[in-house]
């Protein structure tokens, strides 16, 4: 998959495509219809697919201080949709003058000049140009005018609950990990660099690796989950507590994992966290030892989660 930053950086021998629009946080089950849908309609007409996104949110410059929790990280993001198949991977800066694009403005500059595009999949409650101003009817308008196709994909859902990056936001929030998992298609992955913590852990015999993770990360609400720890290319159970670790008066949230299988390092490196299940609530207990008595039943609640492996 070809990756450019800007509609500009597009190569001028990129020919006709197919292209779909969005922001994709989460690159989660209904982003991934349409983003089939794109790919398979390129591959029957012999063209290239593009899926074009963007970077910062544009929540964040539209009204700034209001950046959502963001499910994948950028450079997640693209692995994702590379593994869909896809040709071309268009990240356009999301700017105040870009926001400011009219939906016929956007469409040529963007979409017909550069992205040459004989086709454009959307959602069909997709929004374009300044202040959302443009929707699939008028894209469509301007496919008859400017030479290229509109289809509009359904909203995925199951049991009349619509798959939205806001509605995962939301389970990840409440730590319905198991939910927020069936909307994406996979575990809800939270990454970043393990960083020193008090060294608490280890002096209870379960050295925990700190999660020092992005500003706007979604991360999952304050308890114990089961999980698995993403080191290098290996998975390794692990047992995840979020919060302040009330029992010795902490005050930082802090992400913590316990790698159930593991020994050795990690300072230093990059891991990801998979949010499987969510074991219970955090709590504070009236002793080192009772917390680990309660540590040992979590150790067995995490095997009995994952269950056999990945």
């Amino acid at each position: 998959m070809q990756r450019w930053r800007g509609y500009d950086a597009v190569p001028g021998g990129w020919g006709r495509s197919v292209v779909t629009i969005g922001v994709f946080d989460g690159v989660h089950r209904g982003h991934q219809e349409i983003i089939g849908h794109a790919v398979k309609q390129a591959r029957e007409q012999g063209l290239q697919s593009v899926v074009t996104t963007f970077d910062p949110h544009p929540a964040e410059v539209v009204r700034p201080g209001s950046h959502p929790p963001v499910l994948t990280e950028p450079p997640r993001q693209a692995e994702l949709i590379e593994a869909l198949g896809v040709d071309g991977l268009c990240v356009v800066p999301f700017t105040p003058e870009f926001s400011r694009l009219t939906p016929e403005v956007f469409v040529h500059d963007v979409l017909v000049a550069n992205l040459h595009a004989a086709l454009i999949v959307v959602g069909e409650n997709f929004r374009f140009g300044h202040r959302a101003a443009g929707d699939v009817a008028l894209l469509t308008e301007l496919g008859h005018r400017f030479g290229f196709g509109v289809t509009s994909a359904p909203l995925v859902s199951a049991e009349g609950t619509v798959f939205s990056s806001t509605y995962i936001r939301a389970c990840v929030a409440g730590g319905d990990v198991a939910a927020a998992a069936a909307a994406l298609g996979r575990p809800h992955r939270l990454g970043g660099v393990v960083v020193r913590g008090d060294g608490r852990g280890r002096e209870l015999g379960f050295p925990t690796a700190n999660l020092l993770h992005g500003r706007y990360a979604a991360v999952p609400a304050d308890g114990i989950y089961a999980g698995w720890c993403r080191h290098r290319g290996a998975d390794y159970p692990a047992a995840i507590s979020i919060g302040t670790n009330s029992t010795f008066a902490g005050r930082d949230r802090r992400v913590e994992a316990y790698l159930l299988d593991f020994d050795g390092d990690l300072y230093g490196e990059q891991v990801a966290l998979d949010f499987v299940a969510h074991l219970r609530e955090q709590r504070t207990y009236p002793s080192a030892e009772a917390l680990v008595t309660q540590i040992d039943r979590d150790v067995v609640h995490t095997r009995e989660a994952l269950g056999a492996g990945r």
